[in-house]
């Protein structure tokens, strides 16, 4: 049976990785409140005001023998049971009872986040090079309070409109 989406930890830090687990947070629209980016020009803003990360795309690279864990790559959501596949550009989520969000983009992994991986290969989340591996930015359509095992649901293109609004 697979697991129901929901997000599994929230994560922020006071400047780089790995970020830590706190169980709840306010979203604003650029991001949560209390999570700091050191460098603002390649990370933050409206269009990456929040970074997700699949558990189970964790899981299969710490099955490879990467000493990941969530959190470990910059992520500030860790969502489970998501059809990662289908988390596109383009593509929204509603998470928990009030936050919306519009996927921007794909990441591109950094040195930072190099102690992540077996050999440091940053590579191994990176959609060019594994497709469907990739982090994810996402801008803010709705503002909210998030907690640890909300739901996670992704929009039909007919109900994002509806909800962003609401």
């Amino acid at each position: 049976m697979a697991e129901r989406p929901r997000i599994a930890q929230i994560n922020i830090s006071s400047g780089g990785v790995p970020k830590r687990p706190v169980p709840a947070a306010r979203v604003t629209a650029l991001g949560l409140e209390g999570d700091v980016q050191r460098n603002r020009r390649l990370h933050g803003g409206p269009d990456r005001a929040l970074c997700l990360f699949s558990l189970e795309c964790i899981r299969v690279l710490r099955a490879e023998g990467h000493p990941i864990t969530p959190g470990s790559v910059g992520e500030n959501l860790t969502l489970a049971g998501v059809d990662w596949g289908a988390v596109v550009p383009g593509s929204c989520l509603a998470l928990g009872a009030d936050v919306v969000v519009q996927i921007t983009g794909y990441t591109t992994p950094c040195r930072q986040i190099t102690g992540s991986f077996r050999d440091g290969e940053v590579r191994r989340v990176s959609q060019p090079h594994h497709p469907g591996s990739s982090r994810v930015y996402a801008r803010v359509l709705r503002a909210g309070r998030l907690a640890t095992g909300n739901p996670v649901r992704l929009l039909r293109r007919d109900e994002t409109r509806r909800l962003a609004m609401a």
